[in-house]
């Protein structure tokens, strides 16, 4: 069975609220993608790096439940990450980070059909280097995607951070960033504007999310905008990478992952690209209206999509 490989951080996320811990959640945005696939019942790997201690064994727990498979050698970090997720009272969330991310070695997996990446596992040292390399190797069998998810709390050297961003950009075909992001990569520079930029570095799909302003990809063949869903948001935590699970699953329903679907993912005209928004944006909506990132499973997005339907 064709398999997706998503590398980077797992962590617990320790949530506060009016200066007042409401809870301890199993979060990070690559973890989470991989447990957004897998309950979409696509197969998945994860590679990770956790420690053989309580809140590792949690992730460990709630990543098999998933049904993603947890990579050999991935429980070898002193500690488990944590991050202090403080939320404002619209519930969008700020982080705080005690993390160590290292990566050695290959996977013992199989070639996947797409291999994802994204947030602090593409800036930080050293571990960073290795996701790249992998990307690298793993280019020949699959689509690589990737989403920055960046965490300035955790970026020491802008311009550095900026610069190995952009060099997994020109190794990816799918790039997905909140408008966000690119406001603090590139303070200057309109999203739009630097969503073409990034097209023209290699990808054949960028996609940018705008909050409850909805979303926007450019591609070949033009770009597109999709409204956001109308939902009661009882917080954001996850939703970025909520969308990102979606967009990866659309595309891969229409059969456009793989190496050696490359030219016809660079090929997708505006209408396929617009369908493929629209899944991901509700995949999102379905995340933000429950608390922490509890991002849907199969039977949950369809009975939504068929709810939506006009």
């Amino acid at each position: 069975m064709a398999r997706a490989l998503v590398i980077g951080e797992a962590l617990i996320d320790i949530v506060e609220r009016d200066g007042a811990v409401t809870g301890e959640h199993v979060g990070g945005s690559p973890l989470n993608v991989a447990v957004g696939l897998a309950r979409l019942d696509r197969g998945v790997d994860f590679l990770t790096h956790i420690g053989d201690d309580a809140r590792g064994r949690r992730i460990a727990d709630y990543v098999a439940a998933s049904g993603a498979q947890l990579v050999r050698g991935s429980v070898s970090a002193k500690q488990t990450p944590v991050a202090m997720a403080a939320l404002d009272a619209a519930g969008a969330a700020t982080y705080r980070f005690d993390i160590d991310w290292q990566l050695s070695g290959t996977p013992e997996v199989a070639p996947p059909l797409v291999a994802h990446t994204g947030s602090i596992a593409a800036v930080l040292d050293p571990g960073c280097l290795a996701v790249a390399a992998l990307l690298d190797t793993y280019h020949l069998s699959a689509t690589i995607t990737f989403d920055p998810n960046v965490r300035p709390a955790l970026i020491e050297d802008p311009d550095q951070a900026r610069l190995r961003i952009e060099r997994l950009i020109e190794r990816s075909d799918v790039v997905k960033a909140s408008d966000e992001d690119l406001r603090w990569l590139y303070p200057d520079v309109a999203p739009e504007e630097q969503a073409g930029r990034w097209l023209q570095m290699g990808p054949a799909i960028v996609a940018v999310t705008m909050g409850g302003d909805g979303a926007f990809a450019t591609c070949a063949a033009g770009s597109i905008q999709v409204a956001a869903r109308p939902v009661q948001v009882v917080d954001t935590v996850g939703a970025g990478d909520s969308f990102m699970t979606g967009l990866i699953d659309a595309l891969w329903s229409l059969e456009l992952l793989g190496a050696d679907r490359r030219a016809a993912l660079h090929a997708v005209d505006t209408d396929r690209l617009r369908g493929v928004l629209e899944a991901a944006a509700l995949n999102s909506a379905l995340t933000v209206a429950k608390a922490g990132a509890q991002l849907p499973d199969r039977a949950t997005r369809d009975r939504a999509a068929l709810a939506n339907r006009p």
